[in-house]
């Protein structure tokens, strides 16, 4: 009885270490719209705060492709009318061009997911 009880135990345990968008998952809580989660501020990485900054500003932006509409064909992301969704460019350090990294915005730049993966995979930016 007591080595199932540890083997549940060790069970339970082994999935703490689970990651989405490239960030650790343990503890971390869940938006309960869109069932991803939650990602605080602070754990983005400069850049993706920088660019968080420029939205909350209106610009100007680095890229003309930024605060174009997100189309969500993925499905990952809840689903909304088609203009509802916009993204914006999170640079990457090194690369020559736009690289995978974005902040997509909903209800009006009032909601804020962050991708590492260019859209494999979302984590809700908590503000």
């Amino acid at each position: 009885m007591l080595v199932g009880v540890l083997l549940l135990v060790l069970v339970l345990l082994s999935g703490c270490g689970a990651t989405t968008a490239g960030h650790p998952t343990s503890g971390a809580s869940v938006d309960p719209v869109s069932g991803l989660p939650y990602l605080d501020q602070d754990q983005l990485p400069p850049q993706a705060r920088q660019t968080i900054k420029l939205i909350d500003a209106g610009g100007p932006y680095p890229y003309d492709e930024d605060g174009s509409v997100f189309g969500n064909r993925e499905g990952i992301l809840p689903q909304e009318p088609n203009d509802y969704y916009h993204e914006y460019t999170v640079p990457t350090p090194g690369e020559s061009d736009r690289g995978a990294r974005r902040i997509v915005t909903g209800d009006h730049d009032t909601i804020f997911y962050y991708t590492d993966d260019h859209y494999d995979s979302f984590s809700r930016v908590r503000r």
